[in-house]
């Protein structure tokens, strides 16, 4: 055999040695923790297991300093002292609350007040979720309403912010997850994680695609149903999956259910027909204003501001079992459950 033949041959054959003893098989690294109310999990994939462990627990560290800035649940949080200074002073706080807060603001104006984010006195009046809960009078319902009013928030071009209205109360638990979940995508991005499932209680974000090249399948939970039952599921990639419903947090008082998505118009949880609402979309914040407000719109209202958006789709899943799919979605999801009907 010609000289230079043998040489090439042992060179092939040393490159792909060489190539599969450094190709590292990914696995799974899967971390919990309990933040902003509720369970959190990141699962990723990555070829060395200790990288992804920091990876997640920067992503945790993340989360952690936006719960610190944002919840209303921390005294001293950068949204509770611009509720201490309601009616009063202007507060400076940081980009991220900053941004989230500019955000609201948009989806409160796009959704003429179906998402709010001045609806924290409604919030904490009926308590849904903690150890308060309850069905307050109308006249409470009447007094809180006054409280509510994105208008009346005021800003200036430093990142500062003032309630106009001494004892108006910001409550951004219906975007700050999404926020979290986006910085999330972010850090993972960086860190070059081409696979990966966010999952903040419920706000999905799937990264990249699964591991043989297909798209991930999220499935969509049956409102009427315990918790992990789906009534169909989403193939998407590199997007985040938000649903709003019902079934999430509830109680239940002289048979009637009252639950957590609170209509910022009329003082109680919305209640329309519709019993879930799910978009999909590029930012887990646009996704978690969207699903509350499409939530309260109701399904012509809702679907008509969906429409309207570009880059955003909504499932919409009635009380009567009906469900209402965006046109840019149609393809993509599927009902496996036959007591549920698609409508045009």
């Amino acid at each position: 055999m010609n000289k230079k033949i043998v040489i090439g041959i042992l060179y092939i054959l040393t490159t792909l040695i060489f190539l599969s003893g450094c190709s590292k098989e990914l696995k799974p690294v899967e971390e919990s923790s309990y933040m902003l109310g509720t369970y959190l999990t990141i699962k990723l994939w990555t070829d060395h297991e200790e990288e992804g462990k920091e990876i997640i627990k920067k992503s945790f560290d993340r989360i952690q300093e936006i719960e610190k800035k944002m919840s209303v649940n921390l005294e001293d949080s950068e949204i509770n002292k611009i509720n201490h200074a309601s009616g009063e002073d202007f507060i400076k706080v940081s980009k991220d609350t900053s941004e989230v807060l500019k955000k609201s603001l948009s989806y409160a104006k796009i959704s003429r007040g179906a998402f709010d984010p001045t609806i924290g006195k409604l919030v904490q009046l009926w308590g849904i979720g903690t150890d308060s809960e309850r069905v307050p009078s109308r006249e409470e319902i009447e007094n809180a309403l006054k409280y509510v009013n994105f208008h009346r928030i005021k800003e200036k071009n430093d990142d500062s912010f003032q309630l106009q209205n001494k004892g108006m109360r910001l409550d951004l638990g219906g975007i700050a997850k999404g926020y979290a979940a986006d910085e999330v995508y972010k850090i993972l991005k960086e860190k070059k994680i081409e696979h990966a499932m966010i999952n903040l209680g419920g706000n999905i974000y799937a990264v990249g695609n699964k591991l043989d090249g297909s798209s991930w399948k999220i499935g969509i939970q049956d409102p009427l149903q315990k918790t992990g039952t789906h009534m169909g599921y989403l193939e998407v990639s590199n997007q985040s999956v938000v649903t709003s419903g019902n079934y999430e947090r509830f109680f239940v008082q002289n048979n009637e259910r009252y639950h957590h998505i609170i209509d910022p118009h009329k003082g109680y949880p919305a209640k329309n027909g519709v019993i879930s609402a799910t978009i999909v979309t590029d930012k887990s914040m646009d996704a978690d204003a969207l699903s509350t407000a499409t939530y309260i719109l109701g399904v012509d209202e809702g679907m008509k501001l969906i429409e309207s958006l570009e880059n955003v789709e909504c499932i919409l899943v009635t009380q009567s079992q009906e469900v209402y799919v965006s046109s840019g979605l149609k393809k993509k999801f599927n009902i496996i459950n036959e007591k549920f009907h698609l409508k045009d």
